[in-house]
C-alpha cells in the first residue's frame, strides 16, 4: 500500500495531514532522556517514571508494529488569537480544549481509519495511540513528514501551521516510510521572545530548543498540582487554562487554515471570570464536562482564576476574591489572598 492511498483513506477519515514512519527507535529517545534528565518535566512524573524507557521503542506498545501511520486533525476555529484578544473581565483557554475532548475524537478517527485499511489490506494487528501512550509522537510524526519540530517545540506544517492534534496508529504492516520536511524557522525567534515567562530555552550545545516545564504557562495551570510559584504568577495573565502565545505569535500560522468540524468549535470562549470563581465543584464538572479543561481539576482550576483575577487589578474582583479566600482549600485560599494584594 501506498503512502498515497494511506492519505486518501486518512482524509476520509478526518485527519487533514497523515503519513508514514518506520516503527523503529528514534534518535529523538536519546535527547528525551537528556531532557527528562535536565529536570525539564517538573512534576510530570509520567515523563519519568517506567513508562519513559518504553519510549524507547513503539514496539514496546506493539511487538508486531512494522510502520506508524501518523496523522493531524486541524483544531484551529475563525476566534481571536491570544494576543489579539484585552477583555480583563474575561479569562483565557487554550484553544486546543475549546471544544470537545480531542482524545475522544481522535481515537474515534485512528479506529475507523484501522477499519478502512482491514478493507484494502486484509487482517492485520494494529493499536491507537493518543499522547497518553508513551511515544515520541512529534518526532515520529516528523519522521513521516508532517512537518518539522518548531523553536517551540510545536510540529509545524508549511501550508497549514502547528494548530494540530497528532495521533497515530501502529500497524503490523510494512509500509514504505515518508521522508521529514526540511526546518524551516530559519532565524525566527518570536515565540521565544513572546513567551512571558522564558519557558522556551536553548537544548545541550545551543543547535535546538525546548521547553523547560517548570517555567511553562500551560505547565502551571494544567499539569502542576500545588502552588504556582510567586515571582511567576503575574507573567500568567489571564490564562486560567493553557497558553497558546508560542503559536499565536508564529508567522507560519498568520494564515493556517480553520476547520468547520463542530467537536471544536468554543462552547464557552473566553468566560467571565466571576462566573469562573463561583463554580461549585459540580458545577465545574457540568461546565466543561468531555473537554480537556477538567484535568486541571477544581481546586486548581480555582487557583488559576484567582491569579487571573489579581492580575486583572479590577476592583469588581474583590467580592468574589474574598469569598475564594475563605475556601477550604489552603492552595486556593493562599492564591485568593496573594491575588487581593493586587487588586
Amino acid at each position: 500500500m501506498t503512502g498515497g492511498k494511506i492519505r486518501d483513506l486518512a482524509r476520509a477519515c478526518g485527519f487533514e495531514l497523515a503519513g508514514v514512519a518506520a516503527a523503529a527507535p528514534h534518535a529523538d529517545a536519546a535527547w528525551y532522556r537528556q531532557w527528562t534528565g535536565l529536570g525539564y518535566a517538573g512534576e510530570m512524573r509520567y515523563l519519568t517514571d517506567r513508562r519513559a524507557g518504553v519510549r524507547d521503542d513503539p514496539r514496546n506498545l506493539l511487538p508486531s508494529a512494522r510502520s506508524l501511520i501518523c496523522v493531524g486533525k486541524l483544531y484551529n476555529t475563525p476566534w481571536p488569537y491570544s494576543t489579539a484578544f484585552d477583555e480583563p473581565q474575561l479569562a483565557w483557554i487554550s484553544r486546543y480544549a475549546w471544544g470537545d475532548d480531542y482524545h475522544e475524537v481522535l481515537r474515534a478517527g485512528l479506529e475507523r481509519l484501522a477499519g478502512l485499511l482491514r478493507e484494502h489490506a486484509g487482517d492485520f494487528q494494529w493499536r491507537a495511540c493518543v499522547d497518553t501512550a508513551p511515544l515520541l509522537e512529534r518526532s515520529y510524526a516528523r519522521a513521516a513528514g508532517l512537518g518539522w519540530i518548531g523553536r517551540n517545540t510545536c510540529l509545524i506544517n508549511q501550508g497549514s501551521g502547528s494548530w494540530f492534534f497528532l495521533g497515530e496508529l501502529l500497524v503490523s504492516l510494512e509500509i514504505a516510510p515518508d521522508a521529514p520536511p526540511p526546518d524551516r524557522c530559519g532565524t525566527c525567534t518570536r515565540c521565544i521572545d513572546a513567551c512571558p515567562t522564558q519557558a522556551i530555552v536553548p537544548a545541550a550545545g545551543g543547535t535546538r530548543y525546548t521547553i523547560d516545564s517548570r517555567l511553562c504557562i500551560s505547565y502551571f495551570t494544567i499539569e502542576l498540582r500545588g502552588g504556582i510559584p510567586e515571582p511567576e504568577r503575574p507573567a500568567v495573565g489571564p490564562h486560567v487554562f493553557g497558553c497558546d502565545i508560542c503559536q499565536d505569535v508564529c508567522p507560519w500560522n498568520r494564515r493556517a487554515p480553520s476547520t468547520g468540524d463542530p467537536a471544536f468549535a468554543p462552547r464557552h470562549f473566553a468566560p467571565d471570570l466571576a462566573r469562573l470563581a463561583a463554580l461549585s465543584e459540580a458545577g465545574f464538572r457540568d461546565l466543561f464536562r468531555h473537554t480537556p479543561v477538567t484535568r486541571s481539576r477544581y481546586a486548581g482550576f480555582l487557583r488559576n482564576v484567582a491569579i487571573a483575577m489579581g492580575n486583572a487589578k479590577l476592583e469588581c474582583f474583590r467580592a468574589p476574591l474574598e469569598r475564594l479566600a475563605e475556601s477550604p482549600d489552603a492552595m486556593v485560599a493562599e492564591h485568593a489572598r496573594w491575588a487581593l494584594g493586587r487588586l
